[in-house]
Order: structure tokens, then C-alpha cells, then sequence
């Protein structure tokens, strides 16, 4: 990775995992040097990554981790933040977040897009009208057997398109 490779990287996310930080340990000067040591130990490990690795998922993991272990070290938490379902909620994102909004969107929209027309057909049933396996069948006059290789297709491709984000995807949006 390049200094120019490594600037742009940061120029794209920092202000996105600052706000995700901020989420944990509640302090803005806290997030960001949190933040900022995640990207100084990439830096660090540049030598040693792989082509095929994404350094936004490796950030947004770090980040996390290094969050929970300010919160741990430092005792000053309410342990229901550590609790994962309190971060599975929509309402705790920000909309000024770049990895929550326009990007991340866009990213989700293209994926779903490349999806072959029965299998996206299938996802959008499923995920975004909140169909059942069988009611999506009934629907279609294909089995359930069917719907459930379709979705496992889908998922497939999303988790394959949407890989440098899935760190984050898991934690705000249940995917």
C-alpha cells in the first residue's frame, strides 16, 4: 500500500469509523484517537497485505475491538454498550455518516443489482417486503426449495460484493 493509497483510505473513512467509535465509547476525542490508532497499525502492517484483503473491513474490525478494550480498560461504561443487540438498531445511525449513507447505500443498491433477476427478485421479497420462504414460493408458483437456494445465492453475492463493508453490515444492519 501507498502513502497516496493509504491517504485516500483515510480520507474515506475516518470521519465514518470516528462517528462508530464515538457509538462505544461516547467521547469525540476518543474516537478519533481510537480511529487513528487503527489506521496507524495498518500503516504498520502494510508489508503484509494480502492483494485480495479489505482494508475498510480490517478498519471497521479493529476499530470495534479497540473500542471494547478502551471501554474494559477504563471502566467507564454501561455494560448494556457491549450488548450487540443494542447496536443491531437503525435509529443509532448517523445520517452524516458516509459508511451508513450515501456510499454504503450505493454500495447495497449495486449489489443487490447484480443479482440475477428470479434471485434479486426472491432477496427483495425476502428482505425488504419481510416475506416469508413459503408466502414468496406461493407467490412465484416455485417451490420453497427453490426460494431457499435463491436466497442462499443472494446472500452469496452480497457477502461477496459487499465484503470491505460486512464488518460494519453485521453491526447496523443485520444482514
Amino acid at each position: 500500500m501507498s502513502g497516496k493509497e493509504f491517504e485516500a483510505l483515510f480520507r474515506k473513512h475516518f470521519k465514518g469509523l470516528s462517528f462508530f467509535a464515538l457509538e462505544y465509547v461516547k467521547d469525540h476525542d476518543q474516537a478519533r484517537e481510537i480511529v487513528q490508532e487503527a489506521f496507524a497499525a495498518l500503516w504498520e502492517r502494510r508489508g503484509t497485505i494480502r492483494p485480495d484483503w479489505s482494508p475498510g473491513s480490517y478498519l471497521a474490525t479493529s476499530v470495534k475491538n479497540r473500542c471494547l478494550n478502551h471501554l474494559r480498560d477504563n471502566k467507564k461504561f454501561d455494560q448494556s454498550i457491549l450488548d450487540l443487540e443494542g447496536l443491531d438498531r437503525q435509529e443509532d445511525l448517523r445520517a452524516d455518516d458516509p459508511l451508513v449513507s450515501g456510499e454504503l447505500q450505493a454500495k447495497i443498491e449495486d449489489a443487490i443489482a447484480s443479482l440475477p433477476e428470479k434471485c434479486r427478485e426472491i432477496f427483495i421479497l425476502n428482505r425488504y417486503e419481510h416475506k416469508k420462504y413459503n408466502r414468496i414460493a406461493e407467490e412465484l408458483n416455485i417451490s420453497v426449495k427453490t426460494v431457499e437456494a435463491q436466497m442462499t445465492k443472494a446472500l452469496k453475492i452480497m457477502r461477496e460484493k459487499l465484503a470491505e463493508f460486512l464488518g460494519l453490515l453485521l453491526l447496523l444492519l443485520g444482514f
